[in-house]
């Protein structure tokens, strides 16, 4: 295990079962992030991005495999144990901007904090309005996301991820309900974050977004690709040859 990573999987593999069918999303999957780094997760449509992200985020939980966070095996956490570790490490930014439409964008923000006991309501406000300012939308703290474009609404999405200082930052294709201009503000807004100190993973289907990041992973067929590939090469050319990496 690396001695600086903040996450590491190893030999993670995920099976669904159905009454007549078994599929297997993830096969042997040893990955790690560092405290820090930037790393981005690409692949074809199917190859397990989701699955692997649903696991990095305890959404989901592997059928076998270990899976360490910040020093502490999270893959055996009951629902409840694992509903806290979210809460308190792990900040999400989904490609769907999942804002609460009768809330202000202030109130937005502050719904991960209510399930923290250790944090008041004037705390919450507190540490939401330093979100907004660190995606530079403090000025649209009392609107409400139909006042906001898309792009806004990913930025404000950013902050209610971050609000809680968690650990790892997780975004699964941050741009890709945004057109170009607003898709690369965001990619420059998670630049910027990862800059002042923020872990980040992402997974994009974008290979222009690829690049953003310190370290490039592919999947295929459930499995990461070994080797440092061009983002344009075919994820089904004889170089993508699937191997647990170095």
């Amino acid at each position: 295990m690396s001695t600086s990573a903040l996450i590491q999987l190893t030999k993670v593999q995920k099976i669904f079962l159905t009454e007549d069918m078994e599929t297997h999303a993830l096969s042997d999957i040893d990955f790690h992030v560092d405290r820090g780094e930037f790393v981005s997760i690409t692949g074809p449509s199917g190859c397990g991005k989701s699955t692997l992200m649903s696991i990095l985020g305890t959404l989901d939980t592997a059928t076998s495999g270990r899976y360490v966070l910040n020093g502490k095996e999270v893959g055996a956490l009951d629902e409840r144990e694992r509903a806290r570790v979210r809460s308190e490490q792990i900040g999400f930014v989904f490609q769907a901007f999942n804002l609460i439409g009768d809330l202000s964008i202030a109130e937005n923000i502050e719904v991960p904090l209510t399930y923290r006991a250790d944090v008041d309501k004037n705390e919450r406000r507190k540490m939401a309005m330093e979100a907004l300012d660190r995606v530079g939308m403090t000025h649209r703290a009392k609107h409400y996301p139909a006042q906001l474009s898309g792009g806004q609404q990913q930025r404000v999405a950013v902050a209610r991820a971050l609000v809680g200082r968690p650990s790892i930052l997780l975004a699964d294709e941050p741009t890709g309900n945004l057109d170009s201009k607003n898709g690369e503000s965001v990619m420059q807004l998670l630049k910027e974050l990862h800059l002042a100190g923020s872990t980040l993973c992402m997974v994009t289907h974008d290979p222009r977004y690829t690049e953003w990041a310190d370290r490039q992973v592919f999947m295929f067929d459930g499995r990461i690709v070994s080797g440092s590939v061009d983002a344009s090469t075919p994820l089904d050319s004889p170089a993508m040859v699937a191997s647990d990496p170095a």
